[in-house]
């Protein structure tokens, strides 16, 4: 029974391991690219062409067989397909005007060009793969991050220093780094009889769109397979990756070390949901099990509770109490669109995307909610997202709203281990280190969270000052997962907390390797290099980060490197854009008006806007002296003035003027600022315009 998805490029080739010419080795299991020794960034969609066309080396590729293939439709503009050549070329250093490896055939498609070198040799090349092990796992919610991006600070003397704030570190440990730390985790586990990888589950017909439904049953039938004693199921590894190597069970099947590999074909169409599955032994490829399941879509949880009692029974024979827990497992709530809303939750929190993951999640779990106000897991999901912030902004405020979401969560469902979780992720942030660890021994019983409770346990030994015992618990987390790219920020975070730059280097560059579309670890990876003093290396990652999504971390970082550089209107122009993705950050502000200031274009011409956003930045930082001499350069300029009347209102409602605040209103009114727009703004930050001093006297 065929499960891939139609179109998929691999199936009639089956590739080397490798693939090596010049200085070059592509490693496709492994998803890497490395040239002269050294990782380059590519996204996945780009990697996936490159396979394509090092499978057909010296033939041409038609540009729409590269569409269908990689992007599953043609419901794209060939500019995708364009940037990612573009990405290709320069990951290998290839020129469009005097191809090496690459040639375009003019509105027809492209061709590998390059001298492919044996197999055999590429083989002796090393590559910079996460371990795998052979203990059972789940998917995990990404873990709290470090503070938000303060890139560069108003000195400019400690660029070191704000580099390192550059993103939500979400960093990796390269297997580089774990080989003088520990012992190796074996690359081949033993296989045992009752072992089980599941695959992502593909999509008939390739449908984009539904990824995160298809990806979310996986998921969820993998954590409930995790729970049935006598059952090991296999983490998630890089071989996960779909579409990007040719099938094959025996093969799948050794990468991870399990006797059976379970996958499965999804189509959700015209209120239908079909799932087509197949157990697979690996030893002998045979097919161990088919199951051909058609039901009403909103009957989803009866689905996949028969679906994943019948993988039990194929393994380990009927077990009713088993199918009763499966079944409990697998159906959190009753409202089948409330469980859709939960899965494109969980696939943000999962696979986090930049810097709208946590606002996107956070917007999908409110809505599950809002259908079914008893589900509990939803909850969690709040309460997981509440703990990432926490750590991010580290305030009594943001802690009150974490707490509030964990308690909540384990008053709906008392019996939640991810409730159970969550309360010992508060008990650390708080302090209380013996509640957390106790918290977290309690968390471990259930095989799903195991190794997110090693990775908390490992970060209160790491807040207690304990290395060691830190880097054994992070040890056993990644045997447990070690394709889980949360797991490698938590260790990242605690090498950066420490100092150990080349570590945490080595980590982001294996967790690029296993989520590369994440702008957020890109950014980081970016800060961490700045901070080593390779700006070379930096720009490229800050510039991958930005191929990924435009995010302000990145934009700011970027704009300081070409303010050290001397380039004041490039630094400007980043700046502004860094302002108008997050235009509540006053830092955003300053460094424009830094930027602006330095540059002799501009200097001169005494920006009222540029000038007055500085003076918002300084009252920030409770600099009274320099913010009210900022604002009042900004007026004495006489340009723009409804937009600094604006900057007025709230830069002297910081400084507790709150009558020259509402006197600034009333002028930023006579020039046509709108009061709507006054309104949102003054009140998104707290501020009050008292109504009799808001107009000017005759307005």
């Amino acid at each position: 029974m065929p499960m891939d998805p139609p179109g998929d490029p691999e199936r009639p080739i089956q590739p080397p391991e490798c693939y090596r010419f010049d200085d070059v080795v592509v490693d496709a299991a492994a998803h890497t690219l490395n040239r002269d020794g050294l990782p380059q960034p590519v996204e996945p969609k780009a990697f996936a062409v490159l396979l394509i066309l090092l499978r057909q080396a010296g033939q041409l590729v038609g540009r729409d067989q590269l569409l269908d293939a990689v992007w599953g439709h043609r419901h794209v503009t060939p500019g995708v397909l364009t940037r990612a050549i573009a990405q290709l070329r320069a990951a290998l250093g290839d020129q469009a005007q005097a191809p090496r490896y690459i040639q375009t055939q003019h509105a027809l498609g492209y061709r590998f060009i390059g001298q492919l070198l044996p197999a055999s040799a590429a083989e002796d090349e090393p590559a910079v793969v996460a371990p795998v092990a052979d203990a059972p796992v789940a998917e995990s919610a990404p873990l709290p991050a470090m503070p938000p991006p303060r890139s560069r600070t108003h000195s400019r003397r400690t660029a070191g220093a704000w580099a390192l704030l550059a993103g939500v570190l979400l960093a990796a440990v390269a297997l580089g780094v774990w080989r003088w730390q520990h012992p190796p985790v074996p690359s081949r586990p033993p296989v045992a009889d009752a072992s089980i990888a599941v695959r992502p589950f593909t999509l008939a017909g390739g449908r984009g769109e539904e990824r995160y439904f298809a990806d979310g049953l996986a998921t969820e039938v993998r954590n409930a397979l995790a729970g049935v004693p006598g059952l090991r199921v296999a983490a998630p590894s890089q071989s996960d990756a779909p579409g990007l190597a040719a099938y094959d069970a025996q093969r799948w099947g050794r990468t991870v070390g399990v006797a059976n590999v379970l996958d499965a074909n999804v189509e959700r169409a015209r209120g239908t949901l079909r799932v087509r599955a197949r157990l697979t032994d690996t030893a002998s490829g045979a097919t161990l099990w088919t199951g051909n399941y058609e039901r009403d879509a909103a009957d989803v949880f009866t689905l996949q509770g028969e679906f994943a009692s019948e993988v039990v029974h194929a393994l380990l024979g009927r077990l009713p109490e088993v199918d009763r827990q499966l079944g409990k497992r697998l159906a959190p709530t009753r409202d089948a669109d409330a469980y859709d809303a939960y899965l494109r939750g969980l696939a943000e929190l999962q696979r986090p995307r930049g810097e709208g993951s946590y606002e996107r999640a956070l917007d999908a779990f409110h809505r599950a909610l809002a259908r079914d106000p008893h589900f509990a897991r939803a909850q969690a999901g709040i309460c997981q997202i509440e703990l990432g912030r926490l750590e991010s902004i580290s305030d009594a405020e943001a802690f009150r709203r974490a707490r509030a979401a964990c308690t909540q969560a384990t008053r709906m469902d008392p019996t939640l281990a991810e409730g159970t979780l969550a309360m010992a992720e508060i008990a650390r942030v708080g302090g209380e280190a013996p509640q957390a660890m106790a918290l977290y021994r309690k968390a471990q019983a259930d095989p799903a969270l195991r190794a997110q409770a090693y990775v908390g346990m490992a970060r209160t030994e790491g807040a207690l000052g304990h290395d060691a015992q830190a880097l054994d618990l992070f040890r056993q987390a990644l045997a447990l997962r070690p394709g889980d790219a949360q797991i490698y920020k938590a260790l990242g975070y605690h090498h950066w907390l420490r100092g150990e730059l080349g570590p945490a280097i080595e980590a982001y560059l294996g967790a690029t390797q296993l989520q590369p579309d994440d702008s957020g670890l890109w950014s980081s990876l970016g800060g961490l290099y700045l901070a080593n003093g390779d700006t070379a290396q930096a720009g490229r990652a800050f510039g991958m980060s930005l191929s990924i999504e435009p995010n302000a971390a990145a934009l700011t970082n970027l704009g300081a490197m070409r303010f050290d550089a001397g380039d004041y209107a490039q630094a400007a122009e980043m700046f502004q854009r860094a302002a108008s993705l997050q235009p509540d950050d006053y830092l955003h502000w300053g460094n424009l008006g830094d930027a602006l200031a330095a540059s002799p274009s501009t200097a001169a011409q005494d920006d009222a806007y540029a000038l007055a956003a500085l003076a918002w930045y300084r009252a920030n930082l409770g600099d009274r002296r320099q913010a009210l001499a900022a604002l009042n350069a900004a007026q004495a300029s006489g340009d723009q003035p409804g937009e600094v009347a604006l900057w007025c209102a709230q830069v002297l409602f910081l400084l507790d003027d709150a009558r020259g605040a509402n006197r600034c209103v009333g002028i930023a009114r006579s020039h046509g600022i709108p009061d709507g727009r006054i309104d949102a703004l003054l009140k998104a930050r707290g501020f009050v315009v008292a109504a009799a001093d808001a107009r000017i006297p005759g307005s």
